[in-house]
């Protein structure tokens, strides 16, 4: 049966910013489908329907996809926030490291970004809502696999909405910095660990648990979700906190050798 309602699914929703957005759109009027690797046993937000995934599988994104259509008739507002953190050095991530990373925080989102697509485009219209970072903007040291992802998806998303743009459809971008959920407990760890490395990376765990303790709530950024899923005029890029669009209008304005610096000082590294 077809939805009254506008349809949004959101991925990762199982916690932190995922789950905040999927009540965000239920109170902002749409009915949503919330996906997670394993759904039972979860309990969700209100009006929140739970839906099993495993982005980082053609046949189930595929999937999913497919049984959200076929009980809600249309899906107006896709919102790829699953992902993964990487810590540790570039040295210290195996081959076989980067290939998951990738997999689930590029590859997923260009899975279910095109299991989507034919479908907004039979019916005129849709969003779907990246969620980057601003580390899809600047460097971060010892989160190169992550970073790397991020900017894919930054090229990703503005490529792609050039193309579908004429057909009603918008690929829409939102920047969180630092929010207090458990992303930086979640994230895969070095693989082979060098020595050499571990007292950077030291340094970098203490200002990572710091920079997410200190972070934005979910909320802020649920509700700048909201905004890219319902504006009229929808803009390509959404920066979520105060914090990212600082780093966002520094990385713009800043002369590129003192923003390096100012990137090396942030990181306690010599020079």
């Amino acid at each position: 049966m077809a939805a009254i309602r506008p349809v949004a699914l959101v991925t990762g929703a199982s916690s932190g910013i995922g789950k905040e957005t999927a009540g965000a759109l239920v109170a902002a009027g749409f009915e949503v489908i919330g996906t997670g690797r394993k759904t039972s046993g979860l309990t969700p937000p209100d009006g929140v329907t739970y839906l099993d995934l495993d982005i980082g599988s053609d046949d189930s994104a595929t999937a999913a996809v497919a049984e959200v259509i076929d009980r809600f008739g249309r899906i107006d507002v896709l919102v790829n926030n699953a992902g993964l953190g990487s810590a540790g050095a570039v040295e210290e991530n195996s081959v076989a490291q980067a290939q998951n990373v990738l997999n689930i925080n590029v590859l997923g989102v260009i899975r279910m970004t095109k299991a989507v697509l034919p479908h907004m485009r039979a019916q005129g219209g849709g969003r779907v809502i990246n969620i980057s970072s601003v580390l899809g903007l600047v460097p971060q040291p010892f989160m190169a696999l992550y970073v790397a992802s991020k900017h894919a998806i930054e090229g990703y998303s503005e490529s792609l909405d050039h193309e579908v743009r004429e057909h009603g459809v918008r690929v829409l971008l939102v920047q969180p910095a630092y929010t207090k959920t458990g992303f930086d407990t979640n994230a895969a760890q070095p693989d082979t660990p060098l020595p050499l490395y571990a007292e950077r990376r030291r340094d970098f765990d203490e200002m990572m648990t710091q920079a997410m303790t200190d972070g934005d709530d979910p909320a802020v950024v649920a509700k700048v979700i909201v905004a890219a899923a319902t504006d009229k005029k929808p803009k390509l890029r959404y920066t979520a906190g105060s914090r990212a669009a600082l780093v966002s209008a520094s990385r713009r304005i800043l002369p590129a050798g003192t923003f390096d610096k100012q990137i090396r000082k942030s990181n306690h590294l010599p020079g």
